[in-house]
């Protein structure tokens, strides 16, 4: 009895010492596949790729991140592939709009994740949303829109983006006239659209819209996007002296707090995520690596080049953002509720 005890202590520990050899050696000659829920030319896209040009060297056996554009329902199908039916090999990333986390506490079943099972990576980014409006619409500032007497047509995905939410709280709260068209694929098709004046402005991130959206920024007459209200401030001249939406719905506690919740998704922006299951030593190689790739020098050097704004946030504050979403009160579901897609009867 005691030899077999002994046994099992000793294949234990072997087991524990050989564990992260083994993941040490997995990922030799192997290929990774960064999953992109948006089309390219947007922030996601952007991320995935800056980020996947670099992480490789710090994941040992060095593989090979490849990065694939799988577009709809603003990056829902890849959000419900990482954690329904892609392989938890660690070979898998999926990267998908985190307002879907927020989907998932309000109850939305076309959601099909528990966003606490997954194994979060980590996020280059916090967000923080903006709006802007084409100058051919006579539009420029905030009370500008607020005093136009009609609807104001604005770019969307679909449903759990910046692009189709916000436009809607800010009709709900602000009184805006908002009116939300959906169904592109991402940021570069919805600024196509805005040129060729389907739409007339959107709400994204600006950590995208200063890179994406540079040319549109810094074009002349008619064809000049720009900014009016943003969520944090920002020392960039477009936005620098633009109204806080914080500050713009002060007045009434219930909808700042509604706000707020919802802004939540926006402290972990296009987070990298692997399905539930994958095994724990290859999503720590994957975290590690993530943070090292974030320190890079080269990669820093690279970011900086094409201004993509870099804030890093650990796998595991991913977990307690997640954990606080899930926790929403009652009231502030209540108050999110109109974000929800009624069923058509």
């Amino acid at each position: 009895m005691n030899r077999k005890f002994l046994w099992a202590i000793g294949a234990l520990f072997l087991l524990m010492v050989l564990s992260p050899a083994q993941a040490q050696d997995f990922y030799k000659d192997k290929t990774i596949r960064f999953v992109v829920g948006f089309a390219p030319g947007g922030g996601y896209d952007l991320a995935a790729r800056v980020v996947g040009r670099h992480m490789g060297k710090h994941i040992p056996g060095n593989p090979t991140i490849v990065v694939e554009n799988k577009t709809g329902a603003g990056s829902l199908i890849v959000a419900n592939e990482t954690y329904n039916s892609a392989r938890p090999d660690g070979l898998f990333v999926g990267i998908w709009n985190s307002a879907f986390v927020l989907r998932q506490a309000m109850g939305d079943k076309a959601v099909r994740l528990d966003a606490r099972k997954l194994g979060w990576i980590g996020a280059p980014t916090k967000g923080t949303p903006y709006c802007a409006i084409m100058a051919y619409t006579g539009l420029k500032t905030l009370n500008d829109v607020l005093a136009a007497n009609r609807e104001i047509k604005m770019g969307a995905t679909g449903p759990g983006s910046t692009y189709d939410d916000l436009p809607q709280i800010l009709n709900l709260t602000l009184g805006t006239k908002f009116k939300v068209v959906s169904g592109y694929e991402g940021t570069g098709t919805i600024l196509v659209a805005m040129k060729r004046k389907e739409v007339e402005g959107g709400c994204w991130s600006w950590e995208s819209a200063r890179t994406t959206a540079r040319p549109m920024l810094d074009a002349t007459g008619d064809e000049k996007l720009i900014p009016f209200l943003i969520h944090s401030r920002w020392p960039e001249p477009e936005v620098k002296d633009l109204p806080l939406i914080p500050e713009a719905l002060r007045k009434d506690e219930d909808n700042l707090a509604a706000y707020r919740t919802w802004a939540g998704t926006y402290e972990f922006q296009r987070p990298f995520s692997v399905p539930p299951g994958t095994p724990k030593e290859r999503l720590q190689l994957l975290r590690k690596a993530f943070a090292d790739t974030l320190k890079d020098t080269e990669f820093l050097a690279e970011a900086k080049k094409i201004k993509f704004a870099v804030t890093y946030v650990s796998g595991e504050e991913v977990e307690k953002h997640v954990e606080g979403m899930l926790a929403i009160t009652p009231k502030a579901r209540e108050l999110l509720d109109f974000l929800m897609v009624k069923p058509k009867k």
